[in-house]
């Protein structure tokens, strides 16, 4: 028998190494409300200040994991993968790659969430596609990945219910950049979603969570020991956001882009299309579909296919592909945002380029804000691109009104570094950590 939560606290605030019964006493009572708000902060905190060791942060996981549904993907002939990131701007990778993960032989029940702060996430991206269900029940998820090949979807409450209240708690008492509860709350939806190989994209750079390469490679490393630990097969990618990932930042804008990726891929940004490509390959060997070529699944469209087949089933537009205008609102007011002088961009403040999107309304500052998917910035001018006043803008603001859009072309001309040349580009992805 565990001791009462609130000494299981307390012994973890002196230091001591919990149990898996007790780690999952905890977890269980957080999931069902036996755990009070303020035991749960707790927790959370004395986590942050004492953190969790190689053996308490796995049973804490899987306890995670067990608060609430796992789902069973028996009797599917396809191997089931997924993909997370630790965000970024611009980051559309996953409406690009689940579709790509289908048409090599993969089966995605893609579990992902929304954006706050300076990044997007990937639920407000498809919530700008008209009728798009983001919550499907356990069995219409099912028919739609049978269906599809892949579902892009949030969490809902069966699925890992303690992360979703301790994540809210610690957003609330500042817990959230601890690498152990990170860990937790990534691991414990991904395995409640009953996969078989996940691939992490961990970002580093001025645009990421994670900003600094050693602290980005340290949480990469707690995630693959975490899930491999748990019976989970795990890769990850350390990848670069010094820079917006593609020429968008904000929801329909980046929809948009990622339709043009899979029909156009020639035309894309090439470091989307080749950091997609990197995380294809990595979650494909996780399922033994090494054979699979993820490059002609793009170029020969069986990948946009699939997207498209994914739209329809659940809900949006079955012309979405084919017709991405007629469904994806317009921001009233579209302004391109010139130079000052001649010359090349050398550098991105990516974050910034991100809380630009925010003060458009197309992030949130808190969870309870409202979204306006069609607001942000395109044709985002990368690193190496040349620019000037008449010539490429640093970027086309896309707006609720004016007053808006003037706040943002300043905001964009402080956010972008012009000067005679750029750097060498940094590789797009850094390392992988097995």
């Amino acid at each position: 028998m565990t001791a009462p939560v609130k000494e299981l606290i307390r012994a973890k605030r002196d230091g001591r190494a919990l149990t898996a019964d007790e780690l999952r006493a905890i977890a269980l009572g957080i999931g069902d409300g036996t755990v009070t708000d303020a035991q749960a902060a707790a927790f959370a905190m004395a986590v942050f200040f004492r953190g969790l060791d190689e053996r308490e942060l796995p049973a804490f996981t899987l306890a995670m994991r067990d608060s609430g549904t796992v789902l069973d993907w028996s009797g599917l002939d396809r191997p089931v993968l997924d993909k997370h990131s630790t965000g970024g701007v611009g980051d559309k990778v996953s409406l690009i790659l689940a579709p790509i993960l289908a048409a090599c032989g993969a089966a995605v029940p893609m579990i992902s969430g929304r954006g706050l702060g300076h990044t997007g996430g990937t639920l407000d991206k498809l919530e700008a596609i008209p009728g798009y269900d983001t919550r499907p029940d356990p069995a219409s998820l099912r028919a739609v990945v049978e269906r599809a090949g892949c579902a892009i979807v949030g969490q809902t409450g069966e699925l890992a219910p303690a992360d979703g209240r301790l994540y809210a708690i610690r957003d609330a008492t500042g817990s959230v950049e601890s690498i152990p509860l990170i860990v937790s709350s990534i691991l414990s939806k991904k395995l409640a979603a009953g996969l078989q190989g996940l691939v992490l994209d961990v970002k580093h750079g001025s645009g990421a969570f994670m900003a600094a390469l050693d602290d980005a490679r340290a949480l990469a490393r707690a995630l693959v020991g975490v899930g491999n630990a748990a019976g989970l097969a795990t890769t990850a990618l350390l990848t670069d956001m010094d820079r917006v990932l593609g020429r968008t930042a904000g929801n329909a804008l980046e929809v948009r882009e990622s339709i043009e990726a899979l029909t156009d891929p020639d035309g894309a940004d090439a470091r989307l299309v080749e950091v997609t490509l990197a995380l294809a390959r990595a979650a494909l060997a996780l399922g033994g579909l090494d054979g699979a070529d993820p490059e002609a699944a793009l170029r020969g469209g069986a990948a946009a296919e699939r997207f498209g087949a994914m739209v329809a089933a659940l809900g949006g537009p079955a012309d979405l592909v084919e017709h991405p205008g007629r469904h994806l609102r317009a921001a009233p007011v579209v302004r391109a945002v010139e130079a000052g002088r001649d010359g090349v961009v050398v550098a991105h403040a990516t974050r910034d380029l991100g809380l630009v999107v925010t003060e458009l309304g197309g992030n949130r500052h808190t969870e309870a804000d409202a979204i306006d998917h069609a607001v942000g910035l395109d044709a985002i001018a990368g690193p190496g691109d040349r620019v000037g006043p008449g010539g490429r803008p640093l970027a086309v603001v896309h707006a609720r009104d004016e007053a808006g859009a003037d706040a943002a072309a300043a905001a964009v001309r402080a956010a972008i570094t012009v000067g005679d040349s750029a750097p060498p580009a940094p590789p797009v992805v850094t390392e992988e950590v097995r």
